[in-house]
């Protein structure tokens, strides 16, 4: 789930009601509320609703899941970005431009430059460049990325990338052969536009791979996020097809056969990703094998909205019948906009869709039945 920026001019007080807000919503069992503790408090991580709510829920409980869904770790970072805010901590800059270290950000100008010689020639004089990280606070990504992580270009900072991209990050590489096993590099890369837009995502992806990168991982974001080219290029790379990677490709034998085995937490990933693609046969699978079609995606899943806020999004009419047939509610609101599925339909110009769900009566069994 995407987290929710800063105002430009944050204001401590109105933080401090938000987490009473979220207090009271915890006492009110609301389900919206349920998922955001689930993605932003580590210890309510993979917990029913139910468990939740039984859960004894502090103030400052309250705070630190505030402090995460607005990209920080703890209250009190969050308190410090508020009171005694730096240079890095400007989310109107770009993030080559929020770099305090003075050689790090030079390392990054030259990487954007595609000036792998006076990169290799400053990683020489400064060999700890390779393994420092820097750190940015409230974002959704790319907290705390080594230089490594800069080559994707994902966030975008400038929009596009050298053409000898490949061979700059091969400068780094050679530096510390196994730095790509120990950062988000390659899935950054399988899931940046820049990166495809620039014809470099496969070369990139290859190189990375060639490295230790770890193929899984990437595999499942780039099917995140609609990276099918990058997908394509992981599978090729050893990546393994999974029960959630089964459904994204709609590879409906495979998936047959993975499903006995699979966990829970790969068939609730399975579900989220099979409406992305719009493979209603794995669908109806999924919720005979009992999938719950009201519960909110997995964190990392487009974890905002539930199935069916995502097959009306999409306008997929006959994954919405599916859905509400198996009993999905056309009432709950997700999280980010506090909007019900006909209202993702509504927002997407999806007015077949839209009317189904004002129009759908639940059929209730007859007295006696």
């Amino acid at each position: 789930m995407p987290v929710r920026p800063l105002p430009s001019q944050p204001n401590l007080d109105h933080l401090k009601h938000q987490a009473k807000d979220l207090l009271r919503e915890h006492r009110a069992r609301n389900p919206t509320t349920a998922q955001r503790l689930r993605e932003f408090h580590p210890r309510f991580g993979g917990v029913s609703d139910g468990e939740i709510f039984s859960a004894t829920l502090a103030l400052s409980d309250a705070q630190l899941a505030i402090a995460r869904e607005h990209g920080f770790p703890s209250w009190t970072r969050l308190k410090r970005r508020v009171e005694a805010p730096v240079a890095a901590d400007r989310l109107d800059l770009p993030h080559h431009e929020r770099i305090e270290d003075a050689l790090f950000r030079r390392a990054v100008e030259l990487i954007d430059r595609g000036d792998g010689t006076g990169l290799g020639e400053l990683l020489t004089r400064h060999s700890e460049l390779v393994k420092q990280r820097v750190v940015f606070e409230g974002g959704n990504y790319f907290r705390t990325p080594s230089l490594l992580e800069f080559v994707a270009e994902n966030p975008v900072r400038r929009g596009r990338l050298p053409e000898n991209i490949v061979d700059v990050a091969r400068v780094i590489l050679d530096r510390d052969p196994e730095v790509a096993a120990r950062n988000e590099t390659l899935m950054l890369v399988a899931t940046g536009s820049v990166a495809r837009a620039c014809g470099v995502q496969k070369a990139l992806i290859g190189l990375l791979c060639a490295y230790g990168a770890d193929a899984d991982e990437a595999a499942r974001a780039a099917a995140l996020h609609g990276e099918r080219e990058a997908l394509e290029a992981l599978l090729g790379r050893g990546a393994a097809v999974d029960l959630p990677l089964a459904a994204a490709l709609g590879r409906l034998e495979e998936f047959e056969r993975l499903l006995p085995g699979a966990s829970a937490a790969e068939r609730h990933l399975a579900l989220a990703l099979s409406i992305q693609y719009g493979h209603v046969e794995v669908v109806r699978r999924l919720l005979d094998a009992g999938e719950d079609p009201n519960r909110f995606n997995p964190v990392g899943g487009h974890s905002h909205g539930t199935p069916l806020h995502h097959a009306a999004g999409e306008g997929n009419e006959a994954m919405v019948w599916l859905l509400l047939e198996r009993g999905a509610r056309v009432d709950v609101k997700d999280v980010l906009w506090h909007a019900t599925p006909v209202e993702w339909a509504e927002h997407e110009g999806k007015s077949e869709v839209a009317r189904l769900l004002r129009e759908w009566t639940p059929v209730r069994p007859k007295r006696g039945e």
